[in-house]
């Protein structure tokens, strides 16, 4: 698929590698909706990409938030072949810990924002795209998700967040084996060390240290590199229902 002049839904759309992305899809002559919690943030990102861009305020989690948001991306844009599902919590915390074992309210409010949530946007998005009209290779929409290789790679202290993530990994060939008849192919993305907003708050020895520990290139990710392998998988007829590792070969360490 053509990545120039797209529609797209991006899901933590104001900032980080929702953010990247949504820039990259403007700067590609297309429309981004960005969906995204944080409503001042969103505002000013969309104000600062133009008219190209929307925000629309979302929590992920809720299913009605999700379906009306689509529905408004699609109206505005006249049509809809992209969504990538970026929104999601940390959650980080031990499943036993100083003050006991950890809340299942809090275990299940990760699971909700980060699987359920990519969950909802993508069987809300993909009831529109099933309708587009194929191009010539038959291709009617393309959805990316994110995990993370902590779905791999969990540490001590992430059995929430990996739990998540590795349901977000687990979905992606099932769905997108569904898909297929539709034309719609599903693929995710697992970053591995990236330089975010939660990042950026972090000491500078800190961030210095993390990034040390990819092996090549020794240094954070990029949330434009997200954006680029978002763009090549687009236009990439044949990456469909697998998991992208973007991590520089690192390997996470038990803590």
């Amino acid at each position: 698929m053509k990545f120039e002049k797209l529609n797209a839904i991006v899901s933590g759309g104001a900032s980080g590698l929702g953010l990247a992305t949504c820039e990259r899809v403007v700067k590609a002559g297309g429309h981004a909706a960005m969906l995204d919690v944080n409503e001042q943030q969103g505002r000013e990102a969309a104000k600062k990409l133009g008219a190209n861009a929307l925000f629309i305020k979302t929590d992920v989690s809720s299913e009605t938030e999700v379906n009306a948001a689509v529905e408004q991306a699609k109206n505005a844009f006249g049509g809809l072949q992209l969504v990538v599902n970026c929104a999601g919590i940390l959650g980080a915390g031990r499943t036993l810990g100083r003050e006991g074992p950890m809340a299942s309210d809090f275990f299940a409010k990760v699971i909700q924002v980060n699987l359920i949530g990519s969950f909802n946007l993508t069987k809300a998005a993909a009831s529109f795209m099933q309708h587009n009209t194929p191009n010539a290779e038959g291709e009617r929409g393309v959805i990316v998700n994110t995990a993370s290789v902590a779905a791999f790679e969990g540490q001590i202290g992430q059995a929430a967040y990996s739990a998540s993530k590795g349901g977000i990994v687990g979905m992606t060939l099932p769905i997108a084996r569904e898909f297929s008849r539709f034309g719609i192919r599903v693929m995710t993305i697992a970053p591995g060390i990236f330089w975010t907003p939660m990042m950026a708050g972090m000491p500078e020895e800190v961030q210095k240290s993390l990034g040390a520990q990819v092996p090549f290139p020794s240094r954070l990710g990029k949330p434009e590199e997200y954006a680029l392998l978002v763009q090549q998988i687009c236009e990439n007829v044949m990456l469909n229902g697998t998991t992208v590792r973007l991590d520089g070969a690192i390997r996470m360490q038990p803590k």
